[in-house]
Order: C-alpha cells, then structure tokens, then sequence
C-alpha cells in the first residue's frame, strides 16, 4: 500500500528526531498500538545509543498515526520517545 507522509507529519519528525525512512519502517514493519478517533498507530523501538538534549539514551520509540484513505495509509503525526524498552512491542508510554 502506498504511503503518503503528511508535511505535519515531516515537520513534527524533525523537531521530535525521526525522519521519512523511519516514519515507513514503522507502518511496514511496526507493531499496531491502539488509537482514537478512527485512526490507527504503530510503534517500533530503535536502538539509539547516543545523547538528545543533553541525555544519554539507549532507545527510542517512534509512534506513527495514520489512516487509510482509498488504499493510501496518510500520516496524521508522528511520536518520539526516548528511554530503555525491555520489549521490542513495549506498551505505550
């Protein structure tokens, strides 16, 4: 299925240290994670290892919205969590 990133979407991936490549990782290969609103999320942890506004984290977590409209998955924003995950398919935090 095709995927339409939304430039909200874009936006909110450079101010919170994702990107386009990552955003399509998580619809493909993410694990789904409840939404409201008739939307749909998915989530996938990355290994990170490095210092984000001064902190050293292991991992982060991206967390993508998004809805099928008409056989194209549309973003409709993206969330990025920084910490340590003990599981792959965590829960939300």
């Amino acid at each position: 299925m095709e995927v339409q990133i939304d430039p909200h979407t874009l936006e909110r991936a450079g101010e919170r240290g994702t990107n386009k490549e990552e955003i399509k990782d998580v619809i493909n290969t993410g694990f789904s994670l409840p939404a409201k609103h008739g939307r749909m999320r998915k989530a996938k942890v990355y290994s990170f290892n490095q210092e984000r506004h001064g902190k050293y984290y292991e991992q982060k977590r991206v967390e993508v919205v998004h809805i099928i409209d008409r056989d194209i998955i549309v973003t409709v924003t993206v969330y990025v969590f920084y910490g340590k995950w003990r599981e792959e398919n965590a829960d939300s935090i």
